[in-house]
């Protein structure tokens, strides 16, 4: 498959070597805004569970209104990834952006204005979540455009970076905000990070999209398209497949049982910022790795990091202590971006470049498909195996999908092209197999 070209803000012409001369202005305002709706966005999460926490909610209701943010995405998406295909990607992303910060803000208003009742607090979760359906295509289109594919894991890994970064700092603002002046302030901040962003993105360039076959065809034909090739590709199922129900596990851990467990055992909000605060940390970490190492086995490595998901649910099953739920959080956090960035760098080297959104779409609907239904179930499965019964399942059900993924042979093996030129007469293909893991060190 050929990989894309370079984007057409990308530096050109010879120049001195410079730090992140690859770094054209569409891919720096659109990490800059990520970074901005980021420090706020990863502490909403904690400022909403606690928001039902202190108006009298129970596990259970911590669910519903985690879930309720969810069931937009599973409906939502397909629809969003063709539209973000059409569309101009950066104008979905600001109107995604400024709907947002709508909802957020009238969430803040409500908490802040005494104790929500629950439906309402559900109702503007889901909103917020309807926006992110059209946001999450449009954003990984438009990120995976704006390099060339030589770039890709350097770029990738800075991107992941300062988006977790950003979580870092929200997440630990998040629990000290919470803890100090309540959870209303906290999604005020969301609120106006949503704004700031959406008019940041506004000065991204974007070339109009042709207006080809498939577009005059309507959004179904479109839809079929991005399905054909999500499904001619068993690498790419079968990890989204597995991530259906990892997902769902990791979200439980982390949105439901983590509060609760901060809650009952370590003090309150405060813990539990700091230990995603830790986790956000452990991403950064990995980050900086990442853009010195780009190992050939690409879905190898990634999927060794999904080993490192379960060990957030391990440590607070086995009821340890914070500093170890810390060092478990960070060692976890290292493996999201492990897995992200060669994940991102898989789908820009296999997938066409026009069908990015579409297929990110299916990659998004496919792997948070059960998260609704597991947040939502989350109270009920504590109560059935109470909460040390329901943390030790996530765990173990996600190291065992973790090490099932590996039956698939392309998952084993799909590699980066070989470096160098090609042979006269012969074009390599893009998922070249290595015998054993090389890597290579590249410069930032």
């Amino acid at each position: 498959m050929t990989s894309p070209a370079a984007p057409a803000d990308a530096p050109t012409g010879p120049s001195a070597p410079r730090p992140f001369a690859w770094a054209g202005r569409n891919f720096r305002i659109q990490t800059a805004a990520t970074v901005v709706s980021g420090l706020g966005n990863a502490a909403a999460p904690i400022a909403t569970a606690f928001a039902v926490l202190e108006a009298g909610g129970s596990t259970t209701e911590v669910g519903w209104v985690t879930a309720a943010r969810l069931v937009p995405l599973v409906l939502f998406l397909l629809v969003c990834g063709a539209l973000a295909d059409r569309l101009p990607r950066h104008h979905v992303m600001v109107a995604a952006n400024l709907f947002n910060a709508l909802s957020q803000a009238v969430l803040a208003v409500l908490v802040l204005s005494g104790a929500p009742p629950v439906w309402a607090l559900v109702l503007l979760s889901a909103a917020g979540g309807a926006g992110q359906a059209f946001y999450a295509p449009a954003s990984e289109g438009m990120i995976m455009e704006s390099v060339a594919a030589e770039h890709a894991g350097k770029a990738f890994s800075v991107y992941r970076m300062a988006m977790n970064g950003a979580q870092i700092g929200g997440a630990a603002l998040g629990g000290a905000l919470t803890a100090a002046v309540g959870p209303g302030w906290v999604l005020v901040l969301d609120a106006v990070g949503f704004a700031v962003a959406g008019g940041l993105r506004v000065f991204l360039k974007v070339s109009p999209a042709p207006r080809d076959a498939a577009h005059e065809s309507g959004l179904v034909h479109e839809l079929r398209l991005g399905w054909r090739e999500f499904a001619s590709r068993r690498w790419l199922w079968a990890v989204v497949l597995q991530f259906s129900v990892v997902v769902a596990c990791v979200g439980a851990v982390e949105t439901v049982y983590g509060p609760v467990v901060a809650d009952l055992r370590f003090g309150g909000a405060r813990a539990w910022g700091v230990a995603m605060a830790a986790f956000g940390i452990g991403m950064v970490a990995a980050g900086v790795l990442m853009t010195r190492w780009q190992p050939r086995r690409i879905l190898l490595t990634g999927n060794g990091g999904v080993f490192l998901f379960a060990l957030p649910g391990l440590a607070l099953a086995a009821r340890a202590e914070l500093p170890v739920l810390v060092a478990a959080m960070f060692v976890s956090g290292a493996g999201v971006t492990v897995f992200g960035v060669n994940w991102m760098v898989a789908l820009q080297q296999e997938i066409p470049s026009e069908m990015f959104s579409r297929v990110s779409a299916y990659d998004h609907l496919g792997s948070i498909a059960l998260t609704p239904l597991g947040t939502a179930m989350a109270g009920p499965a504590a109560d059935a195996l109470g909460l040390d019964g329901a943390l030790w399942t996530c765990a173990l059900v996600t190291l065992a999908l973790a090490a099932a993924v590996l039956v698939v042979p392309e998952v084993r093996r799909l590699g980066r092209p070989l470096p160098g030129p090609a042979p006269a007469g012969t074009r390599e293909p893009a998922g070249t197999t290595e015998p054993a893991d090389a890597t290579e060190p590249v410069g930032v």
